[in-house]
């Protein structure tokens, strides 16, 4: 009788080993065609001045013509230099920088958005680089497969010590389940530091993004238009597309950052995010439960044994396929003490999310 508990993990093994095999079909897309699509890149942001030289240096350096693209910096209300950082860099003859005209990131993002002139957006952040053909690569997958929307890859900065390697494997599998779950064409995750879409979807939409929520921009995006029967979306893998964005320096600033993100979450109403949610949170909940209990009970020793190995089963699979196509490999020699500590730092952002209200 003390085993069948344990049955509740069966859901999240088939649910993670399903995004697992999803992730064995990815193909890297190469670009085969000299892509025409006018680009709108539009990034929102607010007290960035340390970060933007870094962000607009790797967008001058882009392997696309310049009169096939355009920048729209959204400045939200900085009290630094932001604003003086982008007047003043003249390497980019098409950079646009607007004042938002409302209040917060998903209205600065609608100011720069309604701006646009292209058919195609890229939304990116402050604080991200990327390669010289990341646009030329996003551009000419959007010509070839006529998206509505395209996921591509983000991972953070290296940061020194065993709390960075725990953040970029967080990281990585959260890449992971977003890769393997879009390939299987019921998307549940993605990252405005790397999305592109069409500006038409995106109006359609924008009344559907939860402007009450500070955050989510990306996410109620995509849940809006899952709702859509003929929307596609879709994944695009290629180190091209690659984009690289700040971490956490300080576990404080960690936990408020996923706070933040596990805020949104009573506002899903997408069955395949809600589901992934509920058989995650079982999952990390009974493998607490068993080992708390083992200290009462030492013969259910086994029974915890049971269920960590079913769980970090598919979780090390994704992992290693995932830290792979990334070129993170050597990553994977922390997976055990970071799966050990993962339930504790989940049940901590919960209980952090419900104290502060994810602030």
């Amino acid at each position: 009788m003390h085993w069948l508990p344990a049955i509740l993990i069966l859901p999240y093994v088939i649910l993670l080993f399903k995004t697992y095999r999803s992730l064995l079909h990815l193909e890297t897309f190469n670009v085969s065609i000299d892509p025409k699509t006018f680009i709108s890149v539009i990034v929102a942001c607010r007290n960035e001045q340390k970060n933007l030289p870094a962000l607009l240096n790797s967008i001058s350096l882009q392997n696309y013509p310049n009169h096939l693209f355009e920048v729209i910096i959204v400045n939200d209300k900085s009290t630094d230099k932001t604003f003086e950082i982008v007047s003043e860099f003249n390497v980019i003859s098409n950079i646009l920088t607007l004042d938002n005209k409302g209040k917060g990131k998903k209205q600065a993002l609608r100011t720069g958005i309604n701006a646009a002139k292209g058919n195609l957006i890229i939304s990116t952040d402050a604080d991200c680089i990327m390669g010289k053909n990341w646009i030329r690569t996003i551009a000419a997958f959007y010509e070839i497969n006529g998206p509505d929307m395209i996921i591509c890859p983000v991972q953070i900065k290296s940061v020194p010590g065993f709390f960075g390697r725990f953040q970029q494997l967080e990281f990585m599998s959260l890449q992971g389940i977003t890769a393997g779950s879009a390939k299987s064409e019921q998307a549940v995750m993605c990252n405005g530091a790397n999305l592109a879409f069409k500006r038409e979807v995106y109006l359609n939409n924008s009344d559907n993004l939860h402007d009450e929520i500070d955050s989510g921009d990306d996410i109620f995006l995509l849940h809006s238009l899952k709702k859509e029967n003929r929307s596609k979306i879709l994944w695009l893998e290629s180190p091209d597309t690659l984009v690289t964005t700040g971490s956490s320096l300080t576990f404080m600033s960690f936990l408020k950052q996923r706070s933040r993100w596990i805020s949104k979450g009573k506002a899903y109403s997408d069955r395949d995010t809600i589901i992934l949610g509920i058989v995650t949170f079982v999952s990390i909940v009974l493998q607490l439960s068993y080992l708390i209990v083992c200290f009462i009970y030492p013969d259910l020793i086994w029974v915890f044994l049971a269920i960590l190995v079913l769980k970090s089963v598919p979780d090390f699979l994704i992992l290693l396929n995932t830290s792979g196509r990334y070129a993170k490999r050597k990553l994977m020699w922390w997976f055990l003490p970071v799966q050990l500590i993962y339930p504790f730092y989940v049940l901590s952002v919960v209980f952090y999310s419900l104290i502060f209200r994810g602030k």
